[in-house]
């Protein structure tokens, strides 16, 4: 098996992943990565296969757990909740609980709510060149996923402030400092969750806090723990990604100067997939093996971790031709960036219409809008996302 020397730290791959991928992915499938002390899969027949091949799993290996430092044990107590970190049967239990807020019609429920936020966002665009990422981009999927929970939607600020420092940690070149924001933050999230959960047991809404609570009472084996675990997965999750996806596709769509019929009703759809695969706001989800698996000849011995990197399996040429072409107009095929398998994300159907109604809304708003610099990557990978992305409508 080969070896990558690969530094997801080095300015030149934050900017453009694509270019290594290209080449790594002549040497694998599977490879091992040396700079992130794992295996790494980047071609999509092995991505997609593992995402959903029950001998792999999120869950930490009994005889790999490690005692939690005390300088991270307010994050560990949430982190532990998290179904994103968990398998059957506690993770099949906490999904169920989740979905039944997630549904379809829920979720479809809430396309005048998108539009209306977007439209007061974009009422309230500077003129000049500004930075569509906080003005825009930020706030729409923040404060619908405060929304859908039931949390005041006034306090998005903070609630951006706490997501911030807690997935920070699970950024590359992570610091003592990014860990001891983080635990903070879950501190500061969990003591606020916790006083909330009160208010909501009292005055019931419609609303996933006042469902979750509901599971708790009627004895469904959800602690008040798990509740706040999962209102926090839910809050950081739900808006995160969208956040990114949504500051890519713009910059996606002024940099290939896409024509704006690909944003009409019939078409948004496609271009909105497009987006997902040609640059995810997401690029590596992580499995441990919870038995010895052969893949394409490279053993993955039990307890071993590989990272499975979407932003590569989604350019993977034996599935997507062309895949350096950003091209809303190609036939349809499934991509990785919302996972696959038992942990595909519940909050996919949201992130898509949020995406669908908030390109057309911005570019409706503003059909000349123009990057006014070249949009800058942040230095944060696993996440791949701008550090900011100026433009003038």
């Amino acid at each position: 098996m080969k070896t990558l020397n690969l530094s997801p730290l080095d300015p030149e791959f934050v900017q453009n992943p694509y270019a290594a991928y290209a080449q790594t992915r002549l040497d694998g499938p599977v490879l091992y990565w040396k700079d992130y002390g794992m295996l790494a899969a980047f071609d999509a027949a092995t991505v997609q296969s593992v995402l959903r091949d029950r001998r792999f799993g999120r869950e930490v290996p009994a005889d790999q757990r490690q005692p939690v430092p005390a300088h991270l044990a307010d994050f560990d107590a949430v982190d532990r909740h998290s179904m994103l970190e968990l398998e059957p049967p506690s993770h099949t239990r906490l999904r169920g609980l989740v979905l039944r807020a997630f549904t379809s019609r829920r979720i479809a429920s809430l396309a005048p709510d998108i539009a209306s936020i977007a439209a007061e966002l974009l009422a309230a665009i500077p003129q000049g060149s500004f930075d569509l990422i906080p003005t825009f981009c930020t706030q729409l999927p923040v404060r619908i996923i405060a929304r859908l929970l039931g949390v005041p939607e006034d306090m998005w600020p903070d609630l951006l402030r706490w997501s911030n420092a807690m997935v920070a940690i699970y950024q590359a070149g992570r610091t003592r400092a990014v860990e001891d924001a983080a635990n903070a933050a879950a501190a500061d999230f969990s003591a606020f969750l916790r006083g909330y959960v009160e208010v909501r047991r009292k005055d019931p809404r419609d609303d996933l806090i006042t469902q979750l609570i509901a599971a708790e009472e009627d004895g469904e084996k959800l602690s008040t723990d798990a509740l706040i675990g999962t209102c926090i997965l839910l809050l950081n999750a739900g808006h995160e990604a969208t956040v990114h996806a949504l500051g890519n596709g713009v910059a996606c769509l002024l940099t290939h100067q896409v024509p704006r019929d690909l944003l009409g009703p019939d078409t948004i759809a496609a271009t909105v997939e497009e987006i997902l695969r040609f640059d995810p706001p997401l690029h590596v989800f992580e499995r441990f093996a919870y038995e010895d698996v052969d893949l394409n000849g490279v053993t993955v011995e039990k307890g071993q971790k590989i990272a499975l990197v979407l932003g590569a399996a989604g350019r993977d040429p034996a599935l997507y031709p062309d895949p350096d072409r950003f091209d809303p107009t190609r036939p349809m095929k499934p991509h990785a960036a919302f996972g696959g398998g038992l942990h595909f994300c519940v909050g996919a159907p949201l992130a898509r219409l949020e995406m669908q109604i908030g390109l057309r809304a911005l570019f409706d708003h503003a059909p000349r809008l123009r990057l006014t610099e070249p949009p800058r990557y942040a230095n944060s990978y696993h996440f791949h996302k701008l550090e900011r992305l100026m433009v003038e409508i």
